[in-house]
């Protein structure tokens, strides 16, 4: 099983940044799954930016998540770790 999501801090450029439970730090790209059902309504940078984490996985007020899994292996790593 892939580390879940603590934290994560959403950009205004539709990437997530996400703190991992292994204390890795990566980023995800939310672009290429703006223009596909659920996802849609992510284009708003407003309601983008209140990802939050909740039950392992980051998701959103009208309950749109992404998989654990495709967030941790679809992300990248970026040079720093959590303490």
């Amino acid at each position: 099983m892939n580390p879940r999501p603590i934290r994560v801090f959403p950009k205004t450029d539709y990437k997530l940044e996400i703190e991992f439970s292994n204390k890795e730090v990566r980023i995800f790209d939310m672009n290429p799954h703006l223009d596909f059902g659920v996802f849609k309504e992510l284009k708003d940078v407003g309601y983008f930016l209140q990802a939050k984490v909740e039950n392992g996985t980051v998701t959103w007020p009208h309950e749109q998540d992404v998989c654990p899994d495709t967030l941790y292996e679809a992300s990248k790593p970026v040079d720093k770790q959590v303490a």
